[in-house]
């Protein structure tokens, strides 16, 4: 039978749970099967390092993509094995820049079912929709996203589910989340993006998304499902367009448990990474830390999300609130915002200037003359919007400037880590938001910063799981980022990264836990009594022993039949 969009209910959550069933005897099959199928010796070979091979054999990231796709349907627990020891390789390509790939071409290669969908269509219904889902009552954590900006490529519509899925993945194996107690969503509520319209093979609802009173009561109803069905559930909304974003964070963020990465996560991780830097660089100039200035160049949720989470940089320092807002400076696609703009949105009225009343500033190197920022943070996703001059105007200002081009993937990135060292003369102090390879530059190898949420969203996730938080406050995710700062090694300070490396995950994400489960505490927001009994090297030590580990890949011997 075909199976349509026109499909009554009764038989789509039929089919969902035949997916569902087929889905779990896939990923158990490769252990059930009878020892008679396997080839004579095969237990005597390494079959991880033969999923390696075949995964580094193909050519193309949206190949390899596809490859390990494929390998966490057939056997989940030597997806996770290989994930956990390689992760430096194969995070790229399960997260950004590759998963950006996986979703503007997911409707092409698609295979299996993975995650939850729930449509515009379910409207009247969702709860039983979120109750298809297998194991419901295990679920602890959701990464929810309708597609709408997808990193910098915009509105995805349906195709934005990798996204979830990729989210979760480095849930499991940076904080080790159980991978059952998961749950992936995608909201599909249509596409404005004509040409997945237009496309025979686009798995989504054909139509323009809904506004105003209709999107309202679609998220109200799913989340009120969200509690009936997942009552411990964390939620973490993922790449909702701008607006939409601080819209329901604000709406929600006091009546349910949940968070939105990109706009909390992203601010704590750069947080993190800008003290270090200005650590750094006021060593060089002598400038104290309250004497930063910050300068955005975008401001949409992200940028507006992590300026907003830089103002603890400031007051930390000793600045009052107003202080520290007067020295954070943004950029849009009509230049620097000042209050006095016709028809600013509602999100950028914040930071806007009341201090300039002049011609308006639409060139950066204009406006960076003008503000003479000790920072320069770019949120854009226009590529390589730091020219030359750009960063050239910024070193003749400061003797260790920092540029943090932040925008992702690589493609839309602000400045490339080769030029940033290169222009510089190895001055720059910078973090991107997609990974870069060291840069060898007069003799001297310099080693790259990447600020990524995976540094902090999932010790924010375990940390409110095991405290069973009620909601995610700001000051939560503030010692997150605190957290993350202070987890550098000594040979880490000394080689001046201003992030850990990433292959101590496991360790930084239980630091970052156990300051969440702490604030979480202090503020009374915790429903685990116990954890408060615990002193903090025994509380740490819980963390660690709940951390999920993939079953001991064991080959047994056996005897063919």
């Amino acid at each position: 039978m075909l199976y349509r969009a026109t499909c009554n209910f009764s038989y789509k959550a039929t089919l969902a749970s035949a997916f569902n069933r087929s889905a779990r005897s896939l990923a158990s099959n490769f252990h059930t099967m009878s020892p008679i199928r396997f080839p004579p010796h095969f237990a005597n070979t390494d079959h991880r390092q033969r999923s390696l091979n075949q995964m580094r054999s193909k050519q193309l990231g949206l190949e390899k993509y596809i490859y390990l796709n494929g390998l966490k349907g057939r056997d989940s627990d030597l997806f996770y094995d290989i994930l956990l020891e390689n992760m430096q390789e194969m995070i790229p390509i399960l997260y950004t820049p590759t998963v950006g790939e996986a979703c503007v071409n997911y409707s092409h290669i698609w295979r299996r079912p993975e995650g939850l969908y729930v449509s515009i269509k379910d409207k009247g219904r969702i709860r039983d929709v979120l109750a298809s889902w297998p194991n419901f009552n295990d679920g602890r954590i959701a990464v929810v996203t309708d597609g709408s900006r997808i990193l910098g490529l915009g509105d995805l519509g349906a195709n934005g589910l990798p996204i979830s899925l990729g989210k979760l993945d480095l849930y499991i194996a940076g904080a080790g989340i159980k991978p059952s107690s998961t749950v992936p969503i995608c909201l599909d509520l249509g596409t404005n993006t004509q040409r997945y319209l237009d496309d025979p093979l686009y798995i989504g609802v054909r139509r323009p998304r809904p506004l105003g009173p209709e999107m309202d009561e679609f998220m109200d109803e799913f989340m009120a499902a969200m509690k009936e069905v997942f009552p411990t559930l964390l939620v973490q909304f993922e790449d909702f367009s701008t607006d939409n974003a601080f819209k329901y964070l604000e709406r929600y963020r006091h009546q349910y448990r949940v968070f939105n990465d990109d706009i909390q996560g992203t601010g704590s991780v750069i947080l993190s990474g800008f003290t270090n830097a200005a650590r750094l660089s006021s060593a060089a100039s002598g400038l104290p830390p309250s004497d930063h200035k910050i300068l955005f160049l975008g401001a949409g949720s992200a940028g507006i999300g992590v300026a907003k989470q830089l103002l603890s940089f400031f007051t930390m320092s000793g600045l009052s609130p107003e202080e520290a807002r007067s020295r954070i400076y943004t950029v849009d696609s009509k230049g620097l915002i000042t209050a006095d703009r016709k028809g600013l949105q509602e999100h950028k009225k914040f930071f806007a200037r009341t201090d300039y009343d002049g011609p308006a500033l639409t060139d950066l190197v204009d406006i960076i003359n003008h503000v003479k920022p000790t920072a320069l943070l770019g949120l854009s996703t226009i590529r390589n919007a730091f020219t030359e001059k750009v960063v050239k105007t910024m070193c003749a200002l400061n003797p260790r400037p920092i540029i943090f081009p932040l925008s992702n993937p690589v493609g839309l990135c602000e400045l490339d880590y080769q030029d940033a060292i290169e222009w510089s003369n190895g001055q720059v102090i910078f973090a991107s938001g997609s990974p870069y390879k060291p840069v060898s530059h007069d003799g001297v190898v310099y080693e790259p910063g990447q600020g990524n949420n995976m540094y902090i969203f999932p010790g924010i996730g375990l940390g409110s799981i095991l405290s069973r938080t009620r909601h995610v406050s700001d000051a939560m995710v503030e010692q997150a980022a605190i957290a993350l700062a202070s987890s550098l090694t000594e040979e880490e300070k000394a080689a001046e990264l201003v992030y850990p490396r990433l292959a101590r995950i496991r360790d930084i994400s239980a630091e970052v836990a156990f300051a969440v489960i702490r604030q979480a505490q202090k503020e009374k927001l915790d429903d685990n009594a116990y954890l408060r009994t615990l002193p903090d090297s025994d509380l740490l030590g819980l963390i660690h022993d709940k951390m999920w580990q993939p079953p001991a890949l064991q080959l047994r011997s056996f005897t063919r039949l």
